[in-house]
């Protein structure tokens, strides 16, 4: 959405099938598709899976679980490919020097820190300090609380207004990103391709 908003046409590709997702989706690989197809569009933004990296992951991944990073495979693709591209991820994902994006940032109540690689120049910003989180998994947040969209939270509805996400059900909004961000990087991205 936020691509769309900064003037893209925007295709989504995801290996499962994203009924909620609002504008053209192809249901694929996603690298297969790039490989594909990636010459035919004028940028590309890629959201490899998190859990090598993220906090939420590190239960998992005792228990054996193991993930695949896939960031170094997405960034050789995209570097073949040779379009301006950008790689979004967790805090501890192994981007190159990604700008960090946050609900502050945005002027929204909501925890959800996010990484951006990009191939082209985004200026240096001062990124606001989220303070303390009070927020306890499963007991739904006061009224003042930030948003924390991570595995079974509560007030599903608040989290949708507070992101910008209004279309999205539970699932959705834990691995989503606000509009907001990518409006930000996408309105960067235009401002290079022009």
């Amino acid at each position: 959405m936020g691509y769309y908003r900064a003037g893209f046409e925007v295709v989504g590709i995801d290996i499962v099938l994203q009924p909620r997702y609002p504008f053209e989706f192809h249901q694929a690989d996603a690298l297969e598709y790039l490989a594909e197809h990636g010459h035919e569009f004028d940028a590309i933004h890629a959201s490899p899976p998190c859990q090598a990296y993220t906090l939420a992951g590190q239960q998992w991944r005792a228990e054996g679980q193991a993930y695949p990073d896939m960031i170094a495979t997405t960034r050789e693709l995209l570097l073949s490919i040779g379009k301006p591209y950008v790689i979004e991820n967790v805090p501890s994902a192994p981007l190159i020097n990604p700008t960090i994006l946050n609900g502050l940032f945005f002027g929204m109540n909501v925890r959800r820190t996010r990484l951006f690689e990009t191939s082209f120049h985004i200026p240096f910003i001062l990124l606001p300090k989220e303070g303390a989180s009070h927020s306890k998994m499963g007991r739904p947040p006061k009224k003042d609380d930030p948003i924390v969209p991570v595995g079974h939270f509560s007030n599903i509805p608040r989290a949708r207004r507070e992101m910008g996400c209004e279309w999205m059900n539970g699932k959705g909004l834990t691995q989503a990103i606000p509009p907001a961000y990518t409006e930000w990087i996408g309105a960067r991205l235009m401002e290079g391709l022009r």
